[in-house]
C-alpha cells in the first residue's frame, strides 16, 4: 500500500530468497521506475515488489501471481491489479489476503465489480522467517529504521482505506502486525498513543545502540547524536 512498505519488504525478500531476482518499484522513484521496469521485463523469472505504480497502464508478460498484501483503497484498483496476470489469453492467477475482520470485502466486490472469488486455504508447511529478519535490523540500522516507517505508513494508508466500515484502524491487532512486520520496538506515533501492547515484546537491546553497516550514515549518525548530547 506505500513506498515505504515496499521498501522494507522489497529488501526483506532480496535477503530471504536467494535464488530469485527481487526488483522494487514505486511513486517516488521517479526517474528510475523505467529502468526498473524494463529490466525486469527481460528477466524470465522474478519478483517485482511494487505499490499500485504498476496496477493499470504496463504489460509485462507472462505473470503467473499477482499477491496483494494489503487490500487496494478502490475496488476498481483490484480488478486493475489481478489484469496484471491472465494477459491475452494466458492462464494466471491473483491472491488477496485478508484478516477475518476483512471478509465482507468479498461481497463488496462481487456487488461493486462483478467479481467472484474463491477462498484459499492458508499453508500449513511455512517457515517463520521473522527471527531471520529481526536479526537484520539488529545487523543494520537501515533495516530496523525502514520497518518502523513502514510499518508507520502502513497503519496510516490503513486508517484512509477507501472503505472504512470494513478496515477499520480500531479493529487492527497492533501487536500482531508489528510482529508481522518484525519490528524489535513499537514506534511513537498518534494512533497508539495511551494504548499497551502485553502481546508485543520489544527486544532487550537499546535500539540507538544500532549502527548502520553503511560506514558514511554512520558517521552522519554519530555526529547527530554528538551534537544532541
Amino acid at each position: 500500500s506505500t513506498c515505504a512498505c515496499v521498501e522494507y519488504y522489497g529488501k526483506a525478500l532480496e535477503s530471504l530468497i536467494k535464488q530469485v531476482k527481487i526488483m522494487s518499484i514505486h511513486g517516488k522513484m521517479k526517474h528510475k521506475r523505467n529502468r526498473i521496469f524494463t529490466e525486469f521485463r527481460k528477466l524470465p523469472g522474478g519478483i517485482l515488489v511494487c505499490t499500485d505504480v504498476m496496477a493499470r497502464g504496463i504489460d509485462i508478460p507472462e505473470v503467473n501471481w499477482v499477491l496483494q498484501y494489503d487490500p487496494p483503497s478502490s475496488a476498481s484498483a483490484f480488478v486493475h491489479r489481478c489484469g496484471r496476470t491472465a494477459r491475452i489469453g494466458n492462464a494466471g492467477s491473483a491472491l488477496v489476503f485478508l484478516l477475518p475482520m476483512e471478509e465482507s470485502y468479498v461481497n463488496f466486490l462481487s456487488i461493486n465489480q462483478k467479481c467472484p472469488m474463491q477462498e484459499m486455504k492458508p499453508q500449513t508447511n511455512v517457515l517463520d522467517l521473522l527471527p531471520k529478519l529481526q536479526s537484520m535490523a539488529l545487523a543494520d540500522r537501515a533495516v530496523f529504521e525502514k520497518g518502523m516507517k513502514a510499518f508507520v505508513s502502513y497503519v496510516q494508508a490503513y486508517g484512509k482505506h477507501e472503505c472504512n466500515l470494513i478496515f477499520r484502524i480500531k479493529d487492527l491487532d497492533f501487536a500482531s502486525l508489528a510482529k508481522g512486520f518484525a519490528l524489535l520496538k513499537m514506534p511513537k506515533m498518534p494512533e497508539l498513543r495511551g494504548k499497551c501492547f502485553p502481546d508485543f515484546t520489544p527486544v532487550t537491546v537499546n535500539t540507538d545502540s544500532i549502527s548502520f553497516k553503511d560506514k558514511i550514515r554512520e558517521k552522519q549518525r554519530k555526529k547527530q547524536l554528538e551534537q544532541q548530547r
